[in-house]
């Protein structure tokens, strides 16, 4: 099973879509969809980052197919993880918002939460609430989490 395209733009919705280069909250070079231009650059120290200088060749305007291109591949990485970590039964539904979760809090995270534990248990109603646990950054609840954790367990309890 792969991703659908509804959910693909649902992500890209949430996350937007930069075509140049630029430094995200943690001061990593990103482009795209969230796309970490230079992953060596997060294993840096936060206040060092800002010295790390970008590549000659990425300083441009990307086009929407390779924005495109670069999302597919790392959507990809978390659609093989959700596979690994679910082996059970997904609707399309259940599947595309385990990637767009995954995507936005990572696959450790989801190995670890409760929400995957309900999955596994069969309890569909109580692993589409555990998606409303996780509206939190830098400690705040966010309104753009929020509607983004909203979107997903509709997605999640949606009949497709």
């Amino acid at each position: 099973m792969n991703i659908s395209p509804k959910a693909v733009e649902m992500v890209k919705h949430h996350e937007g879509v930069r075509f140049k280069p630029y430094r995200c909250p943690a001061k990593l070079w990103t482009i795209g969809v969230g796309h970490v231009l230079y992953p060596d650059q997060g294993k840096m120290p936060v206040d060092q980052r800002d010295g790390y200088q970008l590549h000659p060749e990425d300083n441009r305007t990307f086009s929407a197919d390779e924005v495109n291109a670069i999302l597919r591949s790392d959507l990809a990485r978390f659609e093989r993880g959700i596979h690994t970590l679910f082996p059970v039964d997904l609707s399309q539904g259940m599947f595309d918002s385990l990637v767009s979760f995954s995507f936005n809090c990572g696959l450790g995270t989801t190995q670890r939460s409760t929400l995957r534990q309900k999955v596994l248990r069969g309890d569909k109603a109580g692993a589409a609430d555990e998606f409303l646990k996780y509206t939190k950054g830098g400690g705040k609840v966010l309104p753009g989490l929020v509607k983004r954790r909203q979107d997903e367990r509709a997605l999640f309890l949606s009949p497709q």
